[in-house]
């Protein structure tokens, strides 16, 4: 009789607090595990970064690929935080230093190759010679890949391929997705060969895993709060019986120096991002619900640099005050969502759906979660060159809203992901502009104006 641990986690998103007390845990585990000849597996599935966090961004990412090697990480599979987050050479070069392997079956270059530091799949065997069969699968925004330079194919198609060749070579098949829940019962019920699979991405949390037929999920939910654990027995090359368990960070023992420890990355990735950009002559004063001449400059930018007839975005979208010396750092606190710059075509009637729309009784309150959104709460409605007389008359750059005529509307791509603007806006054509954040943005037009 074998017995196999597997560990997991699975979108952390750079929220390092938890991580020293997460590394500890992991660390003592596998030392336990190993020391009674038990096998042990150390897998992350996906968006372990999140440019956010100071650390993540002045380190580019590669400062938490440090951390993974530091932990002795098996493999991983990557998220949507770093496939398309990162410029085409960011990722490229991303786990240039790794200590484990980048595991990914749906992700190619332009010429059709999978790239150096990826596999699509990877068989391990342990001291006894089961063999344990992993392969990765991320989100699918084939677009967005594509705009850095990168083809994404179609998840379960991608999966049919290997599927054959990795349980012929297998003893025990481990899916790591970052596709979602939905995807990954799907998945069960279609590829009854896989014996494991590892999610993410949905951020779903099953605290003893979920049964699809004889395929066991797991999921680990969202910021380090979980580590999961799947325990198997094998015999002879053969599952007699595996379970899922998640550990509760906050219930772990705490170290003495975890507070010291994060407070600590954090410091080092404030000192690489403390380059000035321009020095502000008066304050500019924030207020998410109400018209700052700060989220007024990022929406003016935003229609620039999108070479729009016009824009509007959320003023939720800014978190802070800026004054006197701008650096990097204080544009990532004020601005810290990975979201990138829209633009899309509509005609003098759709124009004005979407625009009465951002000015419903209600809309400012609302709470927004995911959709890169870093902040809270929408926010007032920020407009350039849109205006509204007394009779909520449409006006785009002093001119009455022709519903007949064809206008450009640049925006946050966060509102064509979600539940916005249903009804207009996922049958229109638009054009992302990647890999530039609307701090990348609100950077250039500070520049330009000093």
């Amino acid at each position: 009789m074998e017995f196999i641990h597997i560990y997991h986690t699975n979108d952390l998103h750079s929220h390092l607090k938890r991580w020293p007390r997460i590394q500890h845990f992991l660390t003592n585990r596998r030392a336990n595990h190993e020391k009674v000849m038990e096998e042990f597996f150390l897998f992350d599935i996906g968006d372990f970064i999140d440019r956010w966090h100071p650390f993540s961004e002045g380190t580019h990412g590669k400062g938490n690929i440090e951390l993974l090697n530091e932990s002795g990480y098996t493999a991983v599979t990557i998220g949507n935080n770093e496939g398309i987050n990162f410029p085409y050479e960011g990722l490229n070069h991303l786990y240039d230093n790794r200590k484990f392997d980048v595991v990914l079956a749906n992700l190619y270059n332009n010429n059709g190759q999978y790239p150096t530091w990826l596999i699509p799949y990877k068989i391990y065997q342990t001291q006894r010679g089961t063999r344990i069969g992993v392969i990765g699968l991320t989100a699918y925004f084939p677009l967005l890949y594509e705009l850095l330079g990168w083809q994404l194919t179609k998840p379960l198609e991608e999966l049919k391929k290997w599927i054959q060749p990795l349980n012929a070579q297998s003893d025990v098949i481990i899916l790591l997705s970052h596709l979602g829940l939905t995807d990954d019962e799907q998945i069960a019920r279609e590829f009854p060969e896989i014996d494991i699979i590892l999610g993410g991405h949905t951020h779903h949390t099953l605290p003893e895993g979920k049964w699809e037929g004889q395929t066991l999920l797991a999921g680990a939910g969202k910021h380090g709060r979980y580590v999961g654990h799947v325990s198997i027995q094998v015999d002879e090359n053969n599952i007699i019986s595996k379970q899922a368990e998640l550990y509760n960070v906050l219930e772990l023992p705490p170290l003495l120096d975890e507070k010291a420890i994060s407070k600590e990355l954090y410091r080092k990735g404030k000192k690489l991002l403390n380059q000035k950009i321009t020095t502000l002559s008066k304050v500019y004063p924030h207020d998410p619900f109400q018209e700052t001449e700060l989220a007024l400059l990022l929406c003016q930018a935003l229609r620039e640099w999108c070479k729009a007839d016009c824009a509007f975005l959320n003023g939720g979208l800014i978190l802070g005050p800026l004054s006197g010396n701008v650096t990097l750092y204080d544009l990532l606190s004020i601005c810290p969502h990975p979201i990138n710059p829209c633009k899309i075509p509509l005609n003098g009637s759709e124009l004005k759906e979407v625009l009465l729309e951002t000015r419903n009784e209600g809309w400012s309150q609302q709470h927004v979660a995911g959709l890169g959104f870093r902040g809270t709460v929408m926010g007032a409605s920020i407009y350039d060159r849109i205006t509204f007389n007394e009779n909520n008359d449409i006006y785009i750059n002093g001119h009455q809203l022709d519903l007949n005529q064809n206008y450009t509307l640049a925006v946050p791509d966060m509102f064509t992901f979600g539940h916005f603007f249903k009804d207009v806006f996922p049958q229109k054509k638009k054009e992302y502009f990647l890999p530039e954040f609307l701090r990348d943005i609100l950077k250039w037009k500070l520049e330009k104006q000093s």
